[in-house]
């Protein structure tokens, strides 16, 4: 889904944020890694969507020549 991956930047975010005003590197930590876990997904979607993409254009070109 497309916004998982903002939600865990979210998270992580304000994870980071608590963790340093509490001074819990536990927590500052957690959070940094929430933020890695939603570029992650964020680079996974942007990489199927491409596939996605190359594989309708494909599709289209075979429909076209089978239609010539």
């Amino acid at each position: 889904m497309a916004f998982e991956g903002a939600a865990d930047k979210l998270k992580g975010t304000a994870k980071e944020a608590a963790g340093k005003l509490s001074d819990d590197k536990s927590l500052e930590n957690e959070g940094k890694a929430n933020q890695l876990i939603g570029d992650a997904k964020d680079k996974v979607n942007e990489a199927a969507d491409s596939v996605k993409d190359k594989a309708n254009e494909v599709a289209a070109k075979v429909e076209d020549k089978l239609n010539d």
